[in-house]
């Protein structure tokens, strides 16, 4: 039979069908040398963080959508974390998800279309710690006034050390700085900042009491939002508001603002500025106590003055003939009251030694002779009564046992068995009381008055 028309057109080798796999992974080549890198904008909906790490999602517009995935390693350079809603720019290749033959982007990297990725990391952050109560008023604590030793974590070739240095040596000589170096930009900056501030605390909690650190200044100069990011890490807020000293932010210019600040004690426009918080101009503090002082003493003066003119003064006036009346008036009545507690303190002890004669007498040894005779006397004569009583009791109770064990005994089976009579019993101890109970060649037990008898029934009579 000859092949149909359609079919002699094409050669064996063309005819063999291909296997799902093999058009999957064909088309996933086919893809992946198309679409190697690709930019992809559209609105992020079913956004699904994995316990693996990875960030699955979809990209969508007002016609079509595609599924996206952004591994771990790509994520973790992206400082924001996306939501739906969000519109976004994405980076990376169009590959296939085999297992169920659909396309998919993986994504190398994300830009939020509007706000910068920093600007929308940074509020994202923010909103969360904000709503996690770590930037809460009432957690703030308040700066020490006269700190002896500043804790200081920055970068040691930057210009912010040297500011901080210059400031607190011109306003003071009594302040002791303690410098914790650390990174204040690039990758694991913030790491370093965060470690610093924990090794302050260390050394804080293991200091005595006159070598503690009383504030901690974290900060660094002016820069980038690029460069001043480590201060917007999580790590960096959370280990500002774990430290058990109270830490000043000092980050940038006056315009910058980080989440340090936020999460930090208090906020300093400017490391010169924080440095010029903690440490007082001594020379200056010493002018004002010396205007105090003076200014004090005078007071003092003016006053102890006025208060002895007007003593004086009074000293003239009619008030003090009063005062003396009152006093003697007050004098007699104390005399008239001492003369009545007097009396009164008298005629107590007056009763209190005769009811102590009274005592003594009820307590003589001859009272006590005669009223222990008299109780010696009631007790032997009701003991007598007791006993005589006890043997009348128990003398009657004796005859009416007697009484009752010989009724008992004249009803007792045993009796009657004395007097020449059986009790039969069959194998199951069941007493047999009429003739027709048994039938020959049963056995019996006969229950004499002295011992038991095992007999066989030869034949039975109900006569």
């Amino acid at each position: 039979m000859s092949q149909p028309l359609l079919a002699s057109l094409f050669d064996a080798a063309e005819r063999l069908p291909l296997t799902v796999s093999q058009l999957t992974a064909s088309i996933r080549g086919e893809l992946e040398k198309r679409f190697a890198s690709v930019w992809v904008e559209g609105e992020i909906s079913n956004f699904r963080a994995h316990v693996s790490g990875h960030w699955y999602f979809t990209l969508k517009d007002e016609f079509a959508q595609l599924r996206a995935a952004c591994y771990r390693s790509s994520n973790q350079r992206i400082r924001f974390r996306p939501e739906d809603g969000l519109q976004m720019r994405a980076r990376g290749r169009v590959s296939v998800y085999e297992a169920k033959g659909e396309y998919q982007l993986i994504v190398d990297s994300l830009e939020p279309v509007g706000a910068g990725a920093l600007q929308l990391a940074f509020e994202q952050t923010r909103a969360r710690l904000q709503a996690e109560g770590l930037f809460a008023t009432e957690l703030k604590r308040a700066i020490p006034i006269f700190p002896r030793r500043i804790g200081v974590v920055t970068s040691p070739s930057g210009a912010a050390i040297r500011d901080i240095i210059n400031v607190i040596s011109r306003r003071t000589r009594s302040v002791h700085l303690m410098f914790a170096p650390a990174r204040v930009q690039g990758e694991g900056a913030a790491s370093e900042i965060a470690r610093a501030i924990r090794l302050l605390n260390e050394h804080h909690a293991s200091a005595s009491y006159d070598r503690g650190i009383d504030v901690i200044l974290v900060g660094r100069g002016g820069g980038s939002a690029e460069d001043l990011w480590a201060f917007n890490e999580e790590v960096v807020a959370r280990a500002i508001r774990a430290s058990a000293i109270p830490v000043i932010s000092a980050v940038g210019h006056e315009t910058d603002f980080t989440i340090a600040d936020f999460a930090a004690d208090l906020r300093a426009p400017t490391p010169s500025a924080a440095a010029e918080l903690v440490a007082a101009h001594e020379e200056q503090l010493c002018a004002q106590l010396e205007s105090l002082i003076a200014s004090l003493s005078r007071s003092l003066r003016f006053r102890v003055a006025a208060e002895r003119a007007q003593v004086q003064e009074l000293t003239y006036s009619r008030g003090f003939d009063e005062v003396r009346g009152q006093l003697r008036a007050a004098k007699s009545a104390m005399d008239t009251a001492d003369h009545r507690l007097r009396a009164l303190i008298a005629s107590s002890l007056q009763t209190a030694m005769r009811r102590l004669d009274n005592a003594a007498h009820a307590l003589a040894p001859g009272y006590l002779r005669e009223r222990v005779a008299i109780g010696r006397a009631r007790f032997d004569a009701l003991r007598h009564a007791q006993n005589a009583a006890v043997n009348s009791r128990l003398e009657t109770a004796s005859k009416e046992f007697s009484l009752a064990a010989a009724a008992l005994d004249a009803m007792s089976p045993l009796r009657v068995l004395e007097r020449g009579y059986a009790i039969a019993q069959n194998e199951r101890g069941q007493i047999v009381r009429e003739a027709d109970a048994v039938s020959a060649g049963d056995k019996l037990r006969l229950r004499l008055w002295k011992g038991a008898l095992d007999c066989r029934v030869e034949s039975a009579n109900e006569n």
